[in-house]
């Protein structure tokens, strides 16, 4: 069995927490040959946590400590937590790779007033994987638990969902088309120079939802990009909303896509005419802008290239822009939490000024986004970590195992046609559709 008993803490007040005893963690270095391909497959059929890319990144289980936020202090409050946290621990690290050691999954709600708040939680079993080496990492209370090999054992397959069947969210259809050209208008009449809508489908499966099923399938399909399950979000995300390793910051900017045809000569032609689109390069240069704007005052120096390229995944296009700094000298040093604090939300998932594109969300989507388009990952005792976008994603229900909500988004400039806005969005949704067929 891969469970190991948790100890949970969970909070509302983080600045509070006081655990019976440190966080102990040890980290102990793997043959990589011992580790199968897919480390998806290592996760028990509940309670697991994943950040996979590649082939590489983290696997994790079990819950050695919990951390809930809500509100506008959502992120200032896990941080304080965890740095008090961190500052206890007891860490035995003979890797001392990113992700090893002590280390945390989070995610957190796209709005200040969503009750989905946030949450870092604290595995109770880490396994890594980064290039040529491997780790496994064991998290208690207040003892130390020597790693096992046994916990690097392939559990079964995960069953099949069944029959799924779709339906409407918030909005239907007419709804949404309605609601994107409501925000048209707004724009040209000047109120925002752009805003992200999303909308959510209901899926209902026959049989109960086995979240491996859906992971497996977006890193076998989707492997350019993040596969994430943290704390009932599961996805895969193109978009990384900032790395933070030794001093240096990484964040990707996706924002501009078109539709894939399925033919190599077609979608060749539709890179061109994307990175063409004056309707896709200023919806991109919206969201670069405001991205490099948040993160200039933690970094000395940034590297924003002058052109996007194109991204290619398996059904659409995108313009992307891979944005690089070098964190100034703070004392204390700020945490990848911190810094996607700053840079949440980006205008890729909200829109510009970002204050007044959020205003005109809560006006029109008629939903709570909850943790879809939140900032979604991991960070360790040193603060460094990745954290993504919580895009092309679902939400599982907590209570029944057969329903999950999906998402997608769409940026609105004055050009947009709700038409093809909404062809668009079922595009983002395919990922996780396709996921969920048997």
């Amino acid at each position: 069995m891969n469970d190991m008993a948790p100890s949970s803490l969970d909070t509302t007040a983080p600045e509070l927490v006081s655990l019976p005893a440190p966080l102990v963690a040890r980290t102990v270095a793997v043959d990589p040959a011992d580790l199968p391909d897919d480390l998806l497959s290592l996760l028990p059929t509940t309670g697991g946590m994943s950040w996979v890319r590649r082939g590489d990144g983290l696997v994790a289980w079990g819950e050695a400590a919990r951390v809930r936020t809500d509100g506008a202090a959502r992120f200032a409050d896990a941080e304080r937590a965890w740095r008090a946290a961190a500052a206890r621990a007891v860490v035995r690290d003979e890797v001392r790779l990113p992700g090893s050691g002590l280390m945390a999954f989070g995610s957190f709600a796209f709005s200040t007033t969503s009750p989905a708040g946030g949450a870092l939680v604290v595995p109770s079993v880490v396994v890594g994987r980064r290039g040529r080496s491997a780790w496994l990492t064991t998290i208690t209370v207040g003892a130390v638990t020597a790693p096992s090999p046994e916990l690097l054992t392939v559990q079964d397959d995960p069953s099949s969902p069944g029959a799924v069947q779709m339906h409407d969210g918030a909005l239907d259809a007419t709804g949404w088309r309605a609601a994107v050209s409501a925000a048209v208008a707004q724009i040209r009449a000047g109120r925002v120079d752009k805003v992200v809508l999303a909308r959510d489908v209901v899926a209902t499966t026959a049989e109960p939802l086995d979240p491996r099923w859906v992971l497996r399938r977006l890193s076998a399909d989707y492997p350019s990009c993040w596969t994430f399950c943290v704390d009932g979000l599961v996805g895969a995300t193109p978009e990384l909303l900032v790395r933070s390793e030794k001093g240096l910051v990484t964040s990707r900017v996706l924002a501009g896509t078109i539709q894939r045809t399925g033919d190599d000569d077609a979608d060749l032609a539709r890179a061109a005419i994307l990175a063409h689109s004056s309707k896709d390069l200023e919806e991109h240069e919206y969201a670069v802008a405001s991205l490099t704007m948040a993160l200039e005052p933690f970094c000395s120096t940034t590297n924003v290239p002058e052109t996007p390229f194109v991204l290619h995944l398996p059904n659409v296009l995108h313009l992307a822009t891979d944005v690089n700094g070098v964190l100034a000298e703070h004392s204390p040093r700020p945490t990848s939490l911190a810094l996607a604090e700053a840079l949440h939300p980006t205008a890729a998932v909200a829109g510009t000024p970002t204050l007044e594109a959020v205003t005109m969300i809560e006006e029109l989507e008629q939903m709570d986004r909850g943790r879809y388009a939140g900032p979604v990952g991991w960070l360790g005792a040193d603060g460094d970590g990745e954290w993504g976008i919580g895009l092309r994603s679902a939400e599982l229900d907590p209570v029944d195992p057969h329903r999950l909500r999906l998402f997608a988004g769409c940026g609105i400039v004055a050009a947009s046609s709700p038409a093809a806005e909404l062809a668009e969005s079922e595009a983002k949704l395919e990922p996780m559709r396709h996921a969920l067929r048997s």
